[in-house]
């Protein structure tokens, strides 16, 4: 596949779809995986990763909408990839059909910032756990 098709498969699937597709223009690094997995064991973990980011103050664009896409797909097999923003400050998940020549899926955004002093803020003056 190339960066071409996938810009052109993603339309207005979900509300992140257009920002992905902005972020591959602008030369965002993409991969999709050979793997097949059915649509809605997809739907069971991005419903908890929803569940998770939302008691943690993060919201994910497109992320409800994929569930609820991913669930009414049943036991479609799906492929999945990633685009990664230049420069890291955004990603996303798709979600594309079997032959991976239609996008279902989108979700993703800007990656959350961690605040220093944050539990989950790496600090370098602690030991490596063993």
């Amino acid at each position: 596949m190339t960066r071409d098709d996938l810009i052109a498969m993603l339309r207005e699937q979900t509300p992140a779809c257009g920002t992905a597709r902005n972020a591959l223009i602008a030369g965002a690094d993409f991969v999709i995986w050979d793997g097949l997995v059915p649509a809605n064991r997809h739907a069971g973990v991005f419903r908890g990763r929803m569940h998770h980011s939302l008691k943690r103050g993060h919201t994910i664009d497109g992320l409800a909408d994929s569930v609820d896409i991913l669930r009414r797909a049943g036991e479609e097999p799906l492929r999945t990839g990633s685009i990664d923003a230049v420069g890291k400050s955004s990603w996303f998940i798709i979600f594309l059909n079997s032959t991976a020549t239609a996008v279902v899926a989108c979700c993703g955004g800007r990656r959350p910032t961690i605040p220093q002093g944050s539990a989950d803020a790496p600090n370098d003056n602690k030991p490596a756990p063993m």
